[in-house]
């Protein structure tokens, strides 16, 4: 696969007075393949801000190589870095759309800079429009629209000009819960249709999971976990990741928790799902003629893939043998209370 964007051992220092700084971002090595979904998480502070606009050229690193289609953003002009932004489409949280002009005008707005004669503009907005679903708010402000309908729009614009890049800084944050998932359908259809290539930056661990085929975890201006989604989460190497993962998923019961449910009787066995599915762990308790129920966890969808925990109340004449043939399985297996031998 071809790589689009390359950063190698990029830092960005923002000078706070004359004997002061702070690093946004730190010693970041990553690669973004062509026509790839990427998410890029943290919290608040990770950097992701400021990774945006290091690969749109608005910032250029204090060291370290910034490569956006062949572009070194660090060395480039400011004629070559119009020029790449044409082609590196950006969606916003809060949509940054012209009030004073119409939903048409508003997408239009690239192509007239670009030069594009006004019947092949009008054309274009069209289509455009038609693609995202609001073909017929052509001649609506966008006070008018709903916050779904301003990012459709928003996004209309940004691949305007056939953009091989889409970055989306925090697109869905503003939007309910309905209209992020209407919203994530399009840019998964304009990835599938158009082969753009898509930078998420976002706090939102469902936002990931839902869309993104590889992913940047970003803590303190530094990459702490990165690449195929399902791996990362499934077998996650920083903290920051595996909190990421427990809010979407309850994990093993602790404390109270534990105390209340081991109170209920039997044995407590969590088992971590992932492509291990719950039913071959039905089906491991049957055999053993092990009476069983979940009673805490929780397991989400990682690209049409199962991830999370599940923990069972087994009634089990010896459960050490349905243990053993648990792990030989799957290595992440975790009694949650001691396993009789």
């Amino acid at each position: 696969m071809t790589a689009v964007i390359e950063l190698r051992g990029v830092t960005k220092d923002f000078r706070t007075d004359r004997r002061s700084s702070t690093t946004a971002v730190d010693d970041v090595t990553v690669s973004v393949e062509e026509g790839s979904i990427v998410g890029v998480i943290g919290y608040s502070g990770a950097g992701k801000s400021t990774l945006v606009r290091l690969l749109n050229g608005l910032e250029k690193p204090t060291s370290g190589t910034v490569e956006v289609l062949g572009v070194n953003v660090g060395d480039a002009s400011e004629s070559a870095l119009r020029d790449l932004r044409r082609r590196v489409g950006m969606i916003f949280q809060q949509f940054n759309l012209f009030t004073s002009r119409t939903v048409a005008a508003n997408v239009a707005y690239p192509l007239k800079v670009a030069g594009w004669k006004k019947a092949d503009r009008d054309k274009r907005v069209a289509e455009l429009l038609d693609f995202v679903g609001i073909g017929d708010k052509a001649k609506q402000y966008p006070r008018r629209l709903s916050g779904g309908q301003k990012q459709r729009v928003g996004i209309a614009r940004a691949i305007a000009t056939d953009p091989r890049i889409l970055l989306a800084d925090e697109a869905t944050s503003a939007l309910d819960p309905q209209t992020t998932a209407e919203v994530l359908d399009l840019l998964r259809e304009i990835n599938r249709r158009l082969g753009i290539t898509i930078v998420v930056i976002t706090h939102q661990i469902s936002i990931v999971h839902e869309l993104c085929d590889q992913v940047i975890v970003m803590d303190g201006g530094r990459v702490v976990d990165s690449g195929d989604t399902y791996r990362v989460f499934a077998h996650p190497r920083a903290e920051l990741t595996k909190r990421f993962v427990a809010a979407v998923t309850q994990g093993v019961p602790s404390g109270e928790a534990l105390s209340a449910l081991a109170a209920g009787g039997g044995d407590l066995v969590s088992v971590e799902v992932n492509e291990f599915s719950s039913e071959d762990v039905s089906a491991v308790f049957h055999r053993h003629g092990a009476r069983h129920s979940v009673v805490y966890g929780g397991v989400t969808d990682v690209l049409g893939k199962q991830l999370g925990t599940l923990t069972y109340r087994v009634h089990a004449e010896d459960l050490a043998p349905i243990v053993a043939e648990l792990r030989a399985h799957t290595d992440v297996v975790v009694p949650a209370a001691k396993v009789r031998s």
